[in-house]
């Protein structure tokens, strides 16, 4: 299993890692996936000590961790950094024509990366951004995230980082049952949608 005792992981990213949580609090795991994955280890591995923290932040995009990553990351001196960070930098595109070019993308978190492996020598997990075609016009911008997604898994194979393929999991879930149980916007998952990224993530650090 990747998680050992007296670990402390630490979840990055946007709302969808955010969830909620109350910042105030450096406990609080929001009421989304982390929360569930915490919960779960815990229950599941009563004689392991491993502290989950969260430190993402709604709306926050790949330059956003950059600027915060000595305050959010670094200076929190986590084991595991678990990452799920993208789908901002392609949505500001649609609603704001405030797009991220896919340089800018790849540096940023190309940054974020080098600072995790040489300052913390710490075990990093990238989780893809995803979308799903649910309003409709989401469709269009499979032409901005694809090639941000390809980026992820460029980097979580340079990085030696465990991969964990969201968009391809989502996608799959969307045939068995319609997009909208799983994320009615397309983006934001609902306790399905947690449910589902829990579940993978566990499964992929190998502790279900």
């Amino acid at each position: 299993m990747l998680l050992n005792n007296n670990d402390i992981v630490l979840f990055q990213g946007d709302s969808i890692t955010d969830a909620g949580r109350i910042y105030e609090d450096g406990n609080d795991l929001g009421r989304g996936y982390p929360l569930l994955i915490g919960s779960m280890f815990a229950a599941m591995y009563k004689d392991m000590d491993v502290r989950f923290r969260n430190r993402s932040i709604s709306g926050n995009r790949t330059r956003d961790l950059r600027a915060r990553w000595a305050d959010d990351c670094i200076a929190l001196k986590p084991t595991v950094v678990s990452i799920l960070i993208g789908i901002n930098d392609c949505w500001r595109r649609y609603d704001r024509n405030d797009p991220t070019p896919i340089e800018e993308f790849e540096d940023n978190y190309r940054n974020i990366l080098e600072r995790t492996r040489d300052e913390l020598g710490a075990r990093i997990i990238l989780c893809e951004p995803f979308v799903l075609p649910t309003p409709p016009d989401r469709k269009m911008w499979r032409e901005d995230l694809d090639p941000k997604i390809h980026v992820v898994r460029q980097l979580a194979d340079e990085f030696d980082a465990l991969l964990i393929p969201l968009d391809g999991i989502f996608a799959q879930a969307a045939t068995y049952r319609r997009a909208e149980v799983w994320a009615p916007d397309g983006v934001h998952p609902t306790p399905a949608g947690h449910g589902l990224i829990a579940k993978s993530w566990l499964e992929a650090v190998k502790a279900l």
